[in-house]
């Protein structure tokens, strides 16, 4: 019996306007990315650029995460390779985000690698999760339409280059990095720096002049809804090792008081 290509309610949103609360999955396994996905989060992001997961450990995050059709799967690859891209296209994501884009021509080359000939170079094959081996009626033809591509700027040549990676045919979103960003700014690590904020809220204004949606990572609440008071449409508010280690630092301190 065959079906219908699933829907990329993630994307839908996208362009429909709607802001959507995300938060990081950075810890590997069944268990977390399933707790994650029945949170109430709008998305939920898999990491395997800066999380010990490899691309093969993206498979069962997927899969823990799709028990609940209400949350988006996306996932970061380790890097803008072609390679990853086609592996974890083939899982069964529909939702990419690209880490490290500085300019229109790196941005081309993340289409191309999601595309199949003769628009991309994204290798076929049939009896993959994304096919739901083999049972989604026309596949090949249908699959661009429910994938989304979303590329990170996070140095000051990306801002740089900003309208030019953003109107690249195929790219569906910018999401701002501040880590990375600070750094190349020559503020690493303080995320919260004038400039660099100031930076962000200015590459988001610059999108919704084009109509490309903009998102970022944003771990303090304030800030976050400062972000999408000016117009963000997806903001990452928790990474999940993050609230762990602050969970366990505010337990010990509570009995170091003692």
């Amino acid at each position: 019996m065959m079906m219908q290509n699933p829907r990329n309610r993630f994307k839908e949103d996208l362009r429909a306007g709607k802001q959507q609360l995300g938060i990081w999955n950075s810890i590997g396994g069944h268990s977390v990315p399933e707790l994650l996905g029945g949170a109430g989060f709008d998305w939920v992001l898999v990491d395997s650029e800066h999380a010990a997961t490899e691309t093969i450990d993206v498979l069962p995050a997927l899969q823990a995460i799709g028990q609940y059709p209400e949350t988006a799967a996306l996932v970061r690859p380790a890097a803008n390779d072609p390679t990853l891209f086609k592996r974890i296209l083939d899982m069964g994501a529909q939702t990419l985000l690209v880490p490290y884009v500085q300019t229109a021509e790196e941005a081309a080359a993340a289409v191309k690698a999601m595309r199949y000939g003769p628009r991309g170079m994204r290798g076929m094959a049939g009896m993959t999760r994304a096919t739901r081996y083999g049972k989604v009626d026309d596949y090949f033809a249908t699959a661009s339409d429910e994938l989304c591509l979303v590329v990170q700027v996070e140095t000051i040549q990306g801002l740089e280059n900003l309208e030019a990676i953003a109107r690249t045919d195929g790219v569906d979103a910018v999401f701002f990095g501040p880590a990375d960003l600070s750094a190349s700014m020559g503020f690493p690590g303080q995320l919260s720096h004038p400039e660099v904020d100031a930076a962000i809220c200015d590459g988001i204004k610059r999108l919704g002049a084009i109509d490309v949606p903009a998102g970022v990572m944003a771990l303090d609440p304030k800030t976050a809804q400062r972000y999408m008071d000016q117009g963000a449409s997806f903001v990452a508010v928790a990474v999940d090792l993050a609230l762990l280690t602050n969970a366990i630092g505010t337990l010990k301190a509570h009995f170091s008081e003692r």
